[in-house]
């Protein structure tokens, strides 16, 4: 038996599906110099209609819409909000020609029109009314519609018992999170003006006078109160906006209880991540007092760079957002591990681009320069290597699955094996690749590549999720004692 024969597909997969979809603002237009003369073109023709004319294309567009969407009327109010400036003054709209102006300004995006990719798992809150041997979990995705604009989805399954999963229906409208504010850390802030080079006598001042965590009045009551001669510095207003450009960074989503875990769709809600929230590699794990929880490193992507942020849930239903701090997070791909080990928050990371690393967090909240753990070396892997996902906790070790890049861009999956109190030591790997692209997973958007943002163990047996050429997600099942026999000892 070889290593490409240890996983066994299951005969389940999830393909993206175009009736998923978001209503995102539409400014005619926008795209051009004359903007503002179309949109405001629009706003005259409308304000023209007859009342009746108004009342029965606002009730004809609720009729054909509103069962894809959540509150389709409240959404239409605020785009009309939103572009309200441009009615003119002396216009006084009823109700229903601001609801139909609102339609107009509106669009439906298909959130996974054009991919739907790098899956990981993770148990789920809610584990009631099972049988013996089953698991219910969360599958987070990387859903990508127009425009290669990801976006982070999810779906829930259950495992077992024995080798079956069932992925439960993901129909329905969906929603995305309503952006709340947030208490920021001071130290996180700090750090992040020390990785950037903003760390001078203003932001110095500014944060001295903040509490350990803030509010955005708080904020703003520290700038009031800069003295006169540093607000004078010829470079005062901009290490300001730099200071707020930072603090936006910082920001919370919720959801409302009664939307399914499927239908939630967290949405770029920053400059950072306007071109999409990349590869989001969830864990569960345990917080200071013992409690559960969850959270998510993912890839936030602008059009030009990348930053690395977290996501933190209790019961995902609010997240909180963070950006991540430190070299280690200079990259893509950090995973952290579900637990402290010897006391040490941890993680793998790729900061180098090619190589998987092992870093921990300081006392100033930033990741520290990473330890190697493992660089291309095999042929399959020679491009670059990086993890699939945070380490999987076994009695025989840290268990790291990991991707490599080979000839033609040909993405694979491997394995290691970490000891479990001194994670820096790699003490077993796969001689081959676990999972290679089959004939009928290298076709798709992005071909030859396999690839997952994590699994886990249950029943004796390691499952994995994994998109497939970015086109659709497949399933794979591998008992760990049949794992464990396969690796091959590394010599300390």
């Amino acid at each position: 038996m070889t290593t490409r024969d240890l996983a066994d597909r299951l005969d389940v997969t999830l393909a993206p599906d175009p009736r998923r979809v978001i209503i995102k603002l539409f400014v005619p237009g926008e795209d051009a110099a004359v903007a503002r003369t179309r949109a405001a073109g629009l706003i005259d023709r409308i304000t023209l209609m007859d009342p009746h004319e108004t009342g029965a294309m606002l009730a004809e567009t609720v009729r054909r819409f509103g069962d894809r969407h959540h509150d389709l009327e409240a959404t239409f109010l605020h785009h009309y909000d939103l572009v309200r400036h441009r009615v003119p003054r002396h216009v006084d709209l009823p109700p229903a020609a601001r609801l139909l102006v609102g339609a107009y300004f509106s669009h439906e995006y298909a959130v996974e029109a054009a991919a739907l990719c790098n899956p990981s798992m993770v148990p789920h809150p809610d584990q009631s009314g099972l049988t013996p041997g089953q698991l219910r979990v969360v599958i987070s995705l990387r859903q990508i519609g127009e425009g290669h604009l990801s976006s982070i989805g999810f779906a829930t399954a259950l495992l077992g018992p024995g080798d079956g999963l069932t992925v439960d229906d993901r129909s329905g409208p969906l929603a995305v999170g309503l952006r709340r504010g947030t208490r920021h850390r001071r130290d996180l802030l700090a750090a992040g003006f020390a990785d950037e080079g903003w760390d001078d006598e203003v932001s110095a001042t500014v944060l001295g006078s903040l509490p350990e965590r803030f509010e955005d009045d708080d904020f703003e009551q520290a700038v009031a109160e800069l003295p006169a001669d540093l607000l004078t510095r010829t470079t005062t207003q901009r290490t300001l906006e730099e200071l707020r450009r930072a603090i936006s960074s910082d920001y919370a989503v919720e959801f409302p209880a009664g939307v399914p875990l499927a239908r939630r769709v967290l949405w770029p809600a920053t400059a950072a991540e306007s071109n999409g929230m990349e590869d989001a590699r969830f864990v569960r794990t345990l917080k200071e007092d013992g409690a559960s929880a969850y959270r998510a490193t993912y890839t936030a992507y602008d059009g030009r760079h990348i930053r690395s942020c977290v996501l933190g849930s209790d019961d995902l239903l609010r997240f909180e957002v963070t950006p991540l701090r430190g070299p280690a997070a200079a990259n893509k791909g950090m995973a952290l591990f579900p637990r402290p080990v010897g006391g040490r928050r941890l993680a793998l990371c790729r900061s180098d681009g090619e190589t998987i690393g092992l870093t921990s967090l300081d006392a100033g909240n930033r990741w520290r320069r990473p330890v190697l753990l493992h660089a291309p070396r095999a042929g399959w892997e020679l491009i670059q290597v990086g993890n699939c996902g945070s380490p999987v906790e076994t009695e025989h070790g840290w268990l790291v699955l990991t991707h490599g890049v080979g000839p033609m861009r040909r993405y694979a999956i491997g394995a290691m094996l970490l000891d479990l109190d001194e994670p820096h030591r790699v003490i077993a790997e796969l001689p081959s690749t676990l999972l290679t692209p089959d004939d009928g997973e290298r076709e798709g958007y992005v071909p030859n590549v396999l690839y997952s943002c994590g699994g886990l163990a249950h029943a004796g047996a390691l499952w994995l999720p994994y998109g497939a050429s970015d086109a659709r997600i497949g399933f794979a099942r591998v008992p760990l004692a049949t794992l464990m026999e396969a690796m091959r000892p590394v010599a300390s």
